[in-house]
């Protein structure tokens, strides 16, 4: 929401004091905003790595729960995806959220690729997931400089042909999503 100008210059008029108490009752109020700021202030953006490797931890231990059924397959995707999405809000890492949504799809695809092998109505809703997420990373894989590209090529081709082996490849057809990337 904007302020209006009034206020604006009220705010920076306040002593200090008052200030830093209203910022910080204010900053308890917004999760996402006190984690940016830890990170930012306190881990002085260092820590991204560490970050990156907690959520790769998390896709390779809920891949292995050994779901038997598409939704809860979805489920764990969709959560995991929320986790990548927190992540990137926080860090501000364009690269890790490529990197990190390559490794759940290729992860949880290979995992899962008996129970996602064939289209049904119970498979409907995830093999549309997988195409959709497929595209969204494919459209930040072709907003990457051409130097950036290079590393994720064959991890985005591995996700390609996953694709179009599961129930997801008559989602993908119709999205015209590519079966491969040149190099």
């Amino acid at each position: 929401m904007a302020l209006p100008d009034q206020l604006k210059k009220a705010i920076i008029q306040m002593p200090a004091k008052e200030k830093d108490k209203l910022l910080l009752r204010l900053i308890t109020k917004d999760k996402t905003l006190s984690d940016r700021l830890h990170f930012e202030l306190i881990e002085d953006s260092a820590t991204i790595p560490e970050r990156r490797e907690e959520i790769i931890g998390r896709i390779t231990r809920t891949s292995k729960s050994n779901q038997n059924t598409p939704g809860w397959v979805l489920m764990d995707m969709r959560n995991l995806s929320g986790d990548i999405s927190y992540h990137v809000k926080v860090t501000k890492d364009k690269i890790g959220s490529i990197e990190l949504n390559l490794f759940l799809m290729n992860t949880f695809m290979e995992q899962y690729a008996d129970i996602l092998k064939t289209y049904s109505s119970r498979a409907d809703t995830c093999a549309l997931y997988l195409a959709k997420k497929a595209q969204v990373i494919l459209n930040a894989y072709n907003k990457l400089d051409e130097d950036y590209r290079v590393d994720y090529i064959k991890d985005t081709n591995r996700m390609l042909a996953s694709l179009y082996t599961l129930c997801s490849k008559m989602y993908a057809r119709q999205m015209e999503i590519p079966k491969q990337l040149e190099h």
